[in-house]
């Protein structure tokens, strides 16, 4: 299930934050602000996610002759990049695993069948958290500035696309389990084979937004520090 009491108490930090910034006291904006990063970390500890991040939160080239950041700037503006690859690069993994093992026709060495379907039912749930968490508490702080982030533009036109084949894919888990069905990799392919594409264009274009260069051109450092991620 989705954590949806934490959800609601970080809602209730935020009106406190509001509350207290009209008010003009700047312990109470403080306090707020510390609990609700608090909420979001508490949040994603139930996802996993790599120890390093790969070279998609890098520079790329044509980045690289703008004016250079200092260390200490573009480890503050590189921060989310960062962050939310070590999320997504534990979902390509995941991926693979799951991809993998329908291509080849076989579960990987050692894995039952249960245990098979228990990582593709973490795969979904994990995913679906990650997502509710940028929708309700990222995107709409980045959404301010960036407009890739807005409602109607790709990254959560990508979401909707994803959801629509994660929801098939739980969904025939499900009837594998309970031994409505059979699981069998052809059938598993085919789902996958759905939202397998957008997804991994997602994955990338998420912490393409998200990479120092592009963060610098609508961040001061301080705002960057105030982003809940």
């Amino acid at each position: 299930s989705l954590p949806t009491d934490k959800a609601r108490e970080f809602q209730r930090q935020l009106k406190l934050q509001r509350e207290a910034r009209a008010a003009g006291d700047n312990s109470g904006v403080q306090a707020a602000q510390e609990n609700k990063q608090n909420i979001l970390e508490q949040m994603e500890e139930q996802i996993p996610k790599v120890s390093e991040p790969t070279s998609a939160a890098a520079p790329k080239q044509e980045e690289q002759d703008l004016p250079k950041l200092s260390p200490q700037e573009f480890r503050i503006y590189n921060r989310m990049a960062e962050h939310m690859d070590m999320f997504h690069e534990n979902f390509r993994r995941t991926w693979n695993l799951l991809y993998g093992a329908c291509e080849s026709k076989k579960r990987p060495s050692g894995m039952s069948i249960r245990q098979f379907i228990g990582v593709g039912d973490d795969f979904c749930h994990h995913l679906t958290i990650h997502h509710t968490i940028e929708e309700r508490h990222i995107f709409p702080i980045l959404a301010r500035k960036m407009p890739a982030f807005k409602k109607e533009l790709e990254l959560l036109t990508q979401h909707k696309q994803i959801h629509n084949g994660l929801d098939k894919f739980e969904e025939y888990l499900g009837q594998c389990r309970s031994g409505e069905k059979e699981l069998r990799m052809e059938e598993m392919k085919a789902i996958l084979d759905t939202f397998g594409k957008v997804l991994w264009q997602h994955l990338d274009d998420e912490v393409h937004e998200l990479r120092a260069e592009n963060m610098r051109k609508y961040w001061t450092p301080a705002e960057m520090a105030r982003i809940p991620i």
